[in-house]
Parts: structure tokens; C-alpha cells; sequence
């Protein structure tokens, strides 16, 4: 997502105080906005509904969870281009039902291997630019697609990518949220070449109901279905995305393109109260998600209520602690021995919670010893036979980088300006490196069975947001709809993996209905307390009963849509 616009609010006890929803419903949580959705057969929840319907449809066609969830985000790249696309990267947790396992997927693409970070330096770069051709990464989801697909698919790869074809042929009309996000890209990636003529209508983003088509990318996914990954990373589409970023100032060559691969990894996990919430390991934050856990286990959450001033503070303080660690160890495991199980061990949480001060916000942090021994989009699917898929993926910072191939219908990621120019730093520029990355998708398990498929879409939100809904659920024994639509704590200003450090306790972000008194204790504690609009993420979910019933659960602050049969 581009950047959220954050306001400091004058007159907060106004503001604050009112109602976090406009309709009173008979049932349920006072903020929750729907109930979950119930199906016993199949469920899908995408940040868009024509999207969810596509997997349904190649569900009932018979498809499974992981043909649905690569239709369903081609067809998000489509009606959805201001959150990801084929030119950026994916990650996925898989719960395979026959094996009765968890897998992960790693989708995410490497520097130019010409590229030093020398050359940002001899050329006048403290950091890595934002857009252009400069941060742009190999595009990791096509190889991820068929990653999945070959291990899992059932499907032809035609057929599953065919609703994606016609949408780009024949046009839909584009939905709102994504209207008002594309109209704000516009201005600012108008002057990469390539983007105006293939992103706009007159210069102009898509307004809300108009029709929207795209068929060059109509043409590069009829090539990727009829001639596989190699079509997009060798041939005529990867010279295309080569000559086009040389051309341009940027280093991705041929070469790049046509020796990148994905990677199959381990999911990781903590125990939070007797559930196993899993997260993939670095290059990605998500770990973050479950330090942050480890520290809130320690408290007596479930004696608070969620929108106190005490949970708030202490939880705000735990993401603090841990986004030190986000910013110091987090990066590209090829490079680095990253300390993963010590960083998510409960013995390290229990030394970084005594960090914590009930009675005062903290201004900055150390990031701990452990190396001593001594956005987006996300979806997910769940099918008849019990397969899962909790799925991400993203271009980075909405629309990306603005640079746009000529003929091939899609934006290409500016993930690289996620590194860092410090020397040294675990993060720092290397030619054929993966970039720490935002995008995180994120499983629960119980008793070895699978509980809930979820995400939250969002950069440095999206661990916050994960740890809140596990809390929201196991804690204070909210549904799945309800879990996501309980307003949100978002806390900025921590340590960035690019290098910044945090110095004066960062901003607190609350969202819309948070009582004023909680406001006014989190202030005298030392908090700093913004008004915000935009950062709190973006949240589908798939919670399975013990019956074996999906509760489907989509974001109600997108265009979401959760459905099922």
C-alpha cells in the first residue's frame, strides 16, 4: 500500500470516542461488521470479490485449495494492481491434508548479482530509492506459482490461470478502496516510462465502477499457462524485462532472470497457550509476530479488556523490544546465520520482557545478544479434502516501483529498497541477495491439526496485526470476523532493517474506537498518540471447527470478500 497519511488529532476525546460502527447488530461483538461465513465444503477470502469467487469457481470445477489460491491471485494482480502483481514476489504456508503437514515457500527474488553496494555509494546514495529501476528485484510469483502447482495442483495450469485471462480480455469494474489507491499512484509513477500507457486511461487512474482492461497482461498469462514459469524467466518475456530495465538505468539482466529460483522451507512455530501459531523464517519479519507472543504470554492477557490501557501499553512496549531484533538479525539466511530459534525461544522472551515498564512508555530499546551462545495482498483457501493455503504477495509500496515493461501488462517490484547501506549491517545491499522482506503469511495448528489459515496486510503492521488477532481470538475469545474487526494498535518509529534507529519511543497509532480514557492513560504514561488513516492492515482468515466446518472471515477496512459452499 502507498504511505498512510498520519494526523496528529487535537481533540482526540472527539474523535476517539465515537462508535467504531454504524449499525447496531443483534449478535456478536458491538464492532464486528458481519458475521463469519460458514461453509462445510470449501471457503475463500481475498481483499477482493471477484477474486474470491474465482476460487470457488475452480474449487467446484475441481480444483483444490492451491489451484484456487494461484487463480485467485492472478486474478488479484488483475483487479487488484495496487497491492501485487507478476512483477513482484510470493510466500505461502501450505497445510497439505495427506500428508498432514505444514510447508512453506519462500517466492522471493534476489538483486542484480552486477550490483554492488559500492555503486550506491561512489554514485551519491545514502539509501536505496523508493521507485525507478534502482530497487527492483527479480519477480519471484510466477516461479512461485508453479512451485505450488507442480506439488500440489490438480488442475492444468490453463485452466487456473484461464479466469485471470478473461478478466484482463473483457474488463470488470474496478472496486473502490482500490479506485482511490490507484488514483493516488498515478501522480507518482506517471513519469516511469511504460506506466502511464499501460496504467491509466487518459492519463487518468480507473474511477470506481468504471471497466478496466488489461490485455497485454492478458497476453503474458495466456504465455505463462501455454509455456510454463520458463515463459516469464526465459525467452522473449525476460528480454522484454532485461533490455527495458538496462535501458532505463537499472542492472536485472537475462541472466538474473533466468537462474532464479524459490525455495521450499520449515515453517516455524511458538506454543501461545496451547495453540502452535507458524510463521516463515527470515528473509521475512514474521518471527516478529511470534516474539512478541512469547513476551504477551507472560501476562495475564485474558484479565484485560482489549481495548485497556494496560494491554495497550504492554503490548505496544513487547513490539517495540522485538522490532529491535526485526531491524538487527532479520535478512537473507544465504548470507547471514541468522539465530532463529534463540530469537523465538521463550527463554529469550522471558530476558527481553523484563525490558518492559508497566508505569512508562519506553524511548528506545537495545536489540538483544543472541548471537553469543552463552504492502500486498493476502488470501487464502481451504477445499473439501482439508487442504489449507494461507497466501501473500506484493509489489511493495502498492503499485511498486513504477517501472513497466513495455507489452507485458505489469509492474515490476521495488522490494530492494528494503536493504541497507550500512556496512556490515546483517541487511546490507549484496549482488544476488534477497531483501528482508514485509509480506508474511501465518498458520495455526492444535493438538497437530490445523485451527486457522490468516494474514494482515500492511509493511511493518503485519506482525502487529498477526499477534493482535491471536490474542483477539485465544485471549479474549473473539470469532474470526470479530478478531479482525476489533480496532487495531499500530506502533511506528521502531528501528528499520534499512538502518534507522528509533530514539524518541516512536508514534502509537489507535484506531477508531478506543475510549478516551484509554487514550488519556496511555498519554501520562508517555506515549505519543496519533490519529491515522490507512495503516491498519489489511486481514483474511480461515478458522476450521473441530466438526470440520470453515468459518471464513475477510477485512472489512478493504474491498475483502469471504465466501464459501
Amino acid at each position: 500500500m502507498p504511505k498512510s497519511i498520519t494526523l496528529i488529532v487535537p481533540f482526540l476525546l472527539v474523535l476517539v470516542s465515537s462508535p467504531a460502527m454504524s449499525a447496531d447488530r443483534v449478535t456478536g461483538k458491538t464492532f464486528a461488521l458481519r458475521s463469519p461465513v460458514l461453509a462445510s465444503q470449501a471457503m475463500a477470502a481475498t481483499s477482493q470479490p471477484l477474486a474470491t469467487q474465482v476460487a470457488l469457481d475452480v474449487m467446484k470445477k475441481g480444483g483444490n485449495a492451491i489451484d484456487a489460491a494461484i487463480a485467485a491471485n492472478a486474478t488479484l494482480g488483475l483487479v487488484e494492481p495496487t497491492g501485487n502483481g507478476i512483477g513482484g514476489d510470493i510466500f505461502a504456508i501450505v497445510w497439505d491434508a495427506k500428508e498432514k503437514e505444514l510447508v512453506g515457500l519462500n517466492g522471493s527474488g534476489r538483486s542484480a548479482k552486477s550490483l554492488t553496494r559500492q555503486w550506491f555509494i561512489d554514485n551519491g546514495h545514502s539509501k536505496i530509492p523508493s521507485h525507478g529501476p534502482l530497487p527492483v528485484t527479480v519477480p519471484g510469483a510466477v516461479d512461485g506459482w508453479f512451485m505450488l502447482h507442480d506439488r500440489f495442483g490438480k488442475l492444468p495450469m490453463s485452466e487456473v490461470l484461464a479466469p485471470a485471462i478473461n478478466y484482463a480480455e473483457n474488463g470488470f469494474p474496478v472496486s473502490q478502496l482500490i479506485a482511490y489507491y490507484w488514483n493516488r499512484s498515478v501522480p507518482l509513477l506517471s513519469k516511469w516510462p511504460g506506466f502511464s500507457e499501460q496504467f491509466t486511461i487518459n492519463g487518468k487512474a480507473p474511477k470506481e465502477g468504471e471497466i478496466w482492461r488489461n490485455p497485454n497482461l492478458a497476453n503474458t498469462l495466456s504465455a505463462i499457462a501455454s509455456g510454463g514459469r520458463d515463459a516469464f524467466y526465459k525467452g522473449e518475456i525476460a528480454s522484454t524485462i532485461a533490455t527495458y530495465l538496462q535501458s532505463n538505468g537499472g542492472f536485472i539482466s537475462e541472466e538474473d532472470l533466468a537462474t532464479h529460483t524459490g525455495n521450499w522451507i520449515d515453517p516455524v512455530s511458538t506454543n501461545y497457550r496451547g495453540y502452535d501459531v507458524w510463521e516463515l523464517p527470515p528473509n521475512g519479519q514474521g518471527i516478529a509476530a511470534l516474539q512478541i507472543l512469547n513476551i504477551m504470554e507472560q501476562y495475564d492477557v485474558a484479565s484485560m479488556r482489549y481495548d485497556s490501557a494496560e494491554y495497550v501499553h504492554l503490548f505496544t512496549e513487547a513490539k517495540k523490544i522485538v522490532f529491535e531484533d526485526r531491524a538487527k538479525y532479520y535478512a537473507d539466511p544465504e548470507f547471514n546465520n541468522i539465530p532463529v530459534d534463540r530469537l523465538i525461544s521463550k527463554a529469550y522472551a522471558k530476558k527481553r520482557k523484563a525490558l518492559i515498564d508497566p508505569n512508562k512508555a519506553g524511548k528506545s530499546f537495545p536489540a538483544g545478544d543472541v548471537l553469543k551462545k552463552g504492502d500486498t495482498i493476502y488470501l487464502t483457501t481451504a477445499d473439501s479434502e482439508g487442504n489449507m493455503v494461507s497466501l501473500i504477495q506484493s509489489n511493495y509500496r502498492g503499485m511498486g516501483s513504477g517501472m513497466t515493461p513495455p507489452g507485458l501488462g505489469f509492474i515490476l517490484q521495488d522490494r530492494g529498497e528494503m536493504f541497507s547501506l550500512q556496512e556490515g549491517h546483517f541487511n546490507v545491499f549484496e549482488g544476488g541477495k534477497r531483501p528482508f522482506h514485509t509480506i508474511i503469511p501465518a498458520f495455526i495448528t492444535k493438538g497437530g491439526k490445523p485451527w486457522m489459515s490468516f494474514g494482515l496486510m500492511g509493511g511493518a503492521m503485519q506482525p502487529q496485526g498477526h499477534a493482535q488477532v491471536v490474542i483477539n481470538m485465544i485471549d479474549f475469545g473473539m470469532d474470526v470476523q470479530a478478531a479482525g474487526d476489533a480496532p487495531r494498535i499500530h506502533h511506528t518509529g521502531s528501528s528499520e532493517p534499512t538502518g534507522e534507529a528509533m530514539t524518541d519511543g516512536g508514534v502509537l497509532n489507535l484506531e477508531t474506537g478506543y475510549p478516551y480514557e484509554t487514550i488519556r492513560s496511555l498519554m501520562r504514561l508517555g506515549h505519543k498518540i496519533q490519529f491515522a488513516n490507512g495503516p491498519y492492515g489489511g486481514y483474511q482468515a480461515i478458522h476450521r471447527a473441530s466438526n470440520g466446518v470453515y468459518w471464513g472471515a475477510t477485512e472489512t477496512r478493504k474491498d475483502g470478500h469471504a465466501a464459501g459452499y
